[in-house]
This record gives structure tokens, C-alpha cells and sequence, in this order.
């Protein structure tokens, strides 16, 4: 097997643009989104604690996440010279070891500003921080395995951000258990989502030994695969929903589902193709109805 190597190093120091594009910020939304989810759920007048509840989009964003993506791209430069050679390392916009001490700097960072939000926002943010190494680093580099890979990435993602936001209303306390519930249910459904991500980096991943689900299942299988994973926990959401009464936030999910469902229709008959496509139109859903069920959880008897 032949390996393209990445370009070597043009500058001794990154530019601040190409620190920001390594730093990804388009992808911050899902665990600022779901931090929000957990600042709404935790019934606590946002009013009342901006300045926490601004520290905490900070700290699950531009910093959790964005460590993230910089020690991703920094272990996952040679498939990158593969599949996006343009990318900050690989081109050599970001030289030298600045990748790996930008994950570093950006992980001490995590720590301090999650410090000052409480004990259990603290010891989430050490297993998010731990994960997303876990997940890009040896000797574990979870991300080999599409299974364990994709469920670091949407526990953090989505259940760790949720519960954190929580957290950081509630004086860093653990939130209720209604909360923890809804918030790890979206943690599974977003398993589904990481695999998304996996169809466009087939080949890339291939020649690497890189088992994504998509390499391993195939792309028909893959799809399928991460769309049942998508939908299960929505429906044991709505259950959960019903039971406790929430009728209106039940049947909003309810909505967001049969739309997901319309949607999936056409990614599953073309997955390459369109999980690009399905990841703008369907994952929206899959986060709205998160909202839905943040408001639900803020109304109920005890919150």
C-alpha cells in the first residue's frame, strides 16, 4: 500500500486563521445545542445565571469541542493527506507539533473554566476530555471502531453537554434523573449521527485500517444501521414523554420523527450520496426535538 505523506511544514508558526479552521467551529453547535438542552431542562431561570450559562456554551464549544478536532486532525493527518489533503495540518498550515500543542493548551483551558462551574461539571468535563482522546489518540484510538468510536462521540456530544449545562444551573450539582434519562437517549440517537459523518471518508478510512460502519457493514447496511440507531431512542423519548404527561412536547416529537423518517427514505437509497444531504435536512429534526423535550423536562413536578 502506498501512503501519501502530508506536506511538510512551509512556517514555523500557524496562522491565526488556519488555528481557527483547525479548531472547526462549524462543528460546535451540537454540543453547544446540547448544553442549552441542559441549561433549559434544569428548570433554573436563565435570567437569573447568564454569566454560568455563557461560561458553560464556552466551555462545551470553542472549547471541549474545538480540542476535539485539533487532536482528531493531529492522529488522523496521514487519512487526511488522503481524503482532504487542503486541511490546516496536512497542508502545512498548521506545522510542526502545533496541532498536538494546540489540543493541549485547548484541553488545560477546558479544565480551568470547568473548575469554576462546579464539581460535576468538572468530573464531566475530565470524561469528555478523556474520551475525545481516547477516541483520536493511541494505544485506544476509539475511532478505529465505528462502533466504540461513534458512541465516545455522541456521548460527549450530546449526553455530556446536556447533563453539564444542567449542572452548571443547578450549582454544579447532579441534575434529576428524568434529565439524565432524556439526555442519555439522545446520547445513543447520536451514534446514528457520528456515522454520517463516516460515508464520506469510505476510502480514506479503507486504507488505513480505519473500521468505520461504513467500511465494515458496508455503506447500504451502515445506513440502515444508523438510522434505527437514530430513531429507537426518539421512541423511547416520546414514551417516557407520555408517561409523564407531557402531551404537547410528546407529540412534537412525535412530528420530528415522521419527518426523519420521510427523509431516510431517500438517504437510504443512495447513503454515499446523500449523507451529506440527510445530515442538513434530518439531523435538524433529530435536535429539535431535543429542545422539545428540554422544555418538557423544565415543566415537570419536582424541576
Amino acid at each position: 500500500m502506498t501512503m501519501t505523506k502530508p506536506n511538510p511544514p512551509t512556517q514555523s508558526y500557524p496562522a491565526p486563521s488556519a488555528v481557527l479552521e483547525l479548531l472547526k467551529p462549524i462543528t460546535w453547535f451540537p454540543p453547544m445545542w446540547a448544553f442549552a438542552c441542559g441549561v433549559v431542562s434544569s428548570g433554573i431561570p436563565i435570567a437569573a445565571n447568564w454569566t454560568i450559562a455563557l461560561l458553560g456554551v464556552l466551555l462545551a464549544g470553542p472549547l471541549v469541542c474545538a480540542m476535539s478536532q485539533a487532536i482528531n486532525d493531529w492522529y488522523d493527518r496521514e487519512v487526511d493527506a488522503i481524503n482532504e489533503p487542503q486541511r490546516p495540518i496536512p497542508s502545512g498550515r498548521v506545522p510542526g507539533l502545533w496541532g498536538l500543542y494546540i489540543a493541549g493548551i485547548w484541553s488545560v483551558l477546558s479544565l480551568m473554566v470547568a473548575a469554576l462551574l462546579g464539581t460535576w461539571v468538572l468530573v464531566a468535563t475530565v470524561v469528555a476530555l478523556v474520551l475525545a482522546w481516547a477516541y483520536s489518540a493511541p494505544p485506544f484510538r476509539l475511532k478505529r471502531n465505528g462502533w466504540w468510536g461513534n458512541a465516545a462521540c455522541g456521548f460527549s456530544y450530546e449526553g455530556i453537554a446536556w447533563v453539564t449545562g444542567a449542572a452548571a444551573m443547578l450549582g454544579g450539582n447532579l441534575p434529576r434523573i428524568e434529565v439524565l434519562a432524556i439526555a442519555g437517549l439522545y446520547s445513543i440517537g447520536a451514534h446514528g449521527i457520528m456515522t454520517l459523518n463516516d460515508f464520506k471518508a469510505i476510502k480514506g478510512d479503507s486504507e488505513m485500517g480505519i473500521r468505520s460502519l461504513p467500511v465494515s457493514l458496508g455503506a447500504d447496511r451502515a445506513a440502515l444501521v444508523a438510522c434505527i440507531i437514530m430513531i429507537a431512542p426518539q421512541l423511547v423519548v416520546i414514551a417516557l414523554l407520555l408517561s409523564w404527561n407531557a402531551i404537547i412536547p410528546a407529540a412534537i416529537v412525535v412530528v420530528f420523527v415522521i419527518g426523519q423518517l420521510a427523509l431516510m427514505r431517500r438517504f437510504l437509497r443512495a447513503p454515499i450520496e446523500k449523507a451529506i444531504w440527510y445530515s442538513g435536512f434530518g439531523v435538524p429534526l433529530f435536535v429539535f426535538g431535543m429542545m422539545a423535550c428540554a422544555f418538557a423536562l423544565r415543566g415537570l413536578p419536582g424541576s
